[in-house]
């Protein structure tokens, strides 16, 4: 299960932690949210250990959404070290993200 981000724990599990996160902005009234759901599950279990892939409820995370100037969701950002390296807004198919996460594992 993809892990679940807040204003409160961003700071501790992405920006203080080396490596490659999927951050999934989000909301439950989203439809496209819905469609990108399952497949950020998916890359939950098959990156699980290689990357964090997590998702951020925009309604209840104002600050995060503040942060990242995420206006349409869904937003998905790739960071690496903590640093934002890729964005994608609207749905995306789990092989383009699967692709863009491993660009970025490739130059770990």
């Amino acid at each position: 299960m993809a892990f679940e981000l807040t204003d409160s724990n961003f700071k501790q599990e992405v920006l203080e932690k080396k490596g490659i996160a999927l951050v999934d902005f989000w909301a439950e009234w989203c439809g496209p949210c819905k469609m990108i759901g399952p497949v950020v599950e998916e890359l939950a279990k098959e990156y699980d250990g290689k990357a964090l892939i997590a998702k951020v409820d925009v309604d209840e995370n104002a600050e995060l959404t503040q942060r990242y100037g995420v206006r349409n969701i869904p937003t998905i950002l790739i960071l690496k070290d903590g640093e934002v390296v890729d964005k994608h807004v609207g749905f995306a198919t789990k092989e383009a993200l699967a692709q863009k996460i491993e660009a970025q594992l490739e130059t770990a």
